[in-house]
């Protein structure tokens, strides 16, 4: 009876240790996730440059999230993505809910004279892995910088990505 005690209390002592090491992984994610939420919801202005690893021509890419909405940049011509910046925070938050992240401080840093908390990332989420270091501004907690290693098992292709962000006078373009 003593031994069925002892091994119950070990389970239950794992399972709240497990719990709470997957609760400060999330806590260590928080200021990420919120960052990556803002982006969508703040006006804001990204450029990216995206190379897929093993050949291929780097491909810039522009968006700009205005008034709720998303528009891309396409061979020089702005189109509106049928998708909502409401969209956004619901497949931001899916991943969150479904994949497993890890987060971790690693120094504050200067991103264009701001200062910036940098922490690097690991997201897995559907076929893809992700790996990166995102810049957090300190004083408004929005996305400065990133830059990230992408690896879609679903479609056998690894892609690296490098993105800066701009929030001041972004206007919806016409």
């Amino acid at each position: 009876m003593f031994r069925n005690h002892v091994f119950t209390l070990s389970v239950l002592s794992l399972l709240v240790v497990g719990e709470a090491v997957r609760t400060r992984a999330a806590d260590s994610c928080q200021p990420v996730f919120e960052a990556l939420i803002k982006v969508a919801t703040t006006r804001s202005h990204s450029y990216t440059t995206s190379t897929v690893v093993n050949g291929g021509t780097p491909i810039e890419a522009e968006t700009i999230f205005a008034n709720g909405e998303k528009y891309i940049r396409a061979h020089g011509k702005w189109i509106r993505i049928p998708v909502t910046s409401w969209d956004v925070v619901k497949q931001e938050t899916e991943k969150q809910q479904h994949g497993t992240s890890a987060c971790q401080f690693l120094r504050n840093e200067s991103v264009d004279g701001e200062a910036a908390m940098l922490y690097s990332v690991h997201r897995k989420y559907e076929d893809i892995k992700e790996d990166g270091q995102m810049w957090v501004s300190r004083s408004s907690g929005l996305l400065l910088r990133t830059e990230e290693d992408f690896d879609n098992r679903g479609n056998k292709t690894k892609e690296h990505r490098s993105t800066r962000f701009e929030y001041g006078n972004v206007r919806p373009p016409v």
